[in-house]
């Protein structure tokens, strides 16, 4: 039987080497060039549309600020706020600066407690107020210094508002009461008269005339008719206001009530 010949010269180049890929077809010179032009035209037409975009909102008369509307003032003047607002009428809507306009307004206007500042395209600037208001006043020279709800001074006025009770801070900055106050400083003590209002029962709230305090735990009311409320500390303030309802339904004619222990509730008529 004859032998097998020995292997030709293309399997030896063959043996021990990977299988070649096959190659990408390549496009014609001729088909090249127009996709490079292509791109070049895409590149340039993008180019356009970003800076005719820039132009329009930066440097096109369309979208400038013409116009500042106030809405949700109370005491406050319309054109007290646009002024101080100083919003740059003329210039792009785009560029106005919101973050600024808001803290102009909250640092030169106290009585704001919040404003936003919105844009109304394509002309317009609105400026959405939210006024303080007062829950308490500290009398000081014949004036009137208003507090908020969150215990925070912010206007002094001539006159008082109507159905506002006065708070008076009978702190005793001497003895055991000092170390107290060291404690509880005369803003974290507005801020419990405040909870103390906050939490009294609506026909109380109405009569309320004075909120005394003279430390943490010890907050007392004047109602109308020098009737008084023994409060104590402005926790638990849902079960004293409980508390006091019923005690009031119970004892109509009591002059005094405490109710400090919300659980143990008192009434006298002297």
């Amino acid at each position: 039987m004859a032998g097998r010949a020995g292997p030709t010269t293309a399997e030896r180049r063959g043996a021990g080497s990977a299988p070649s890929r096959p190659r990408r077809p390549r496009l014609p010179r001729a088909l090249r060039a127009p996709r490079v032009r292509l791109l070049i035209v895409l590149v340039l037409v993008l180019a356009v549309l970003a800076g005719g975009g820039a132009w329009v909102f930066y440097g096109s008369p369309w979208l400038r600020v013409e116009r500042v509307t106030t809405s949700g003032t109370v005491v406050l003047k319309p054109h007290e706020v646009r002024e101080i607002a100083g919003v740059p009428v003329g210039e792009p809507l785009i560029s106005v600066d919101s973050g600024a306009i808001e803290e102009r307004l909250r640092r030169k206007l106290p009585r704001i407690d919040s404003v936003d500042v919105v844009r109304s395209w394509p002309h317009g600037i609105a400026l959405k107020v939210t006024e303080r208001t007062p829950v308490l006043l500290i009398e000081k020279g014949g004036k009137f210094i208003e507090v908020d709800a969150k215990g925070v001074r912010f206007a002094t006025v001539e006159k008082a508002p109507k159905g506002t009770p006065l708070l008076e801070m009978a702190t005793d900055p001497s003895g055991s009461a000092a170390a107290g106050l060291r404690r509880f400083d005369a803003a974290r003590l507005r801020r419990e008269a405040v909870r103390v209002v906050a939490a009294l029962p609506g026909a109380v709230a109405a009569d309320t005339r004075t909120v005394k305090v003279r430390s943490y735990d010890s907050i007392s009311l004047r109602l109308r008719d020098d009737r008084t409320v023994m409060w104590g500390s402005g926790e638990k303030g849902r079960a004293k206001a409980e508390a006091l309802a019923g005690l009031m339904k119970a004892v109509p004619k009591a002059r005094h009530f405490d109710v400090s222990v919300p659980t143990a509730p008192a009434s006298s008529a002297s």
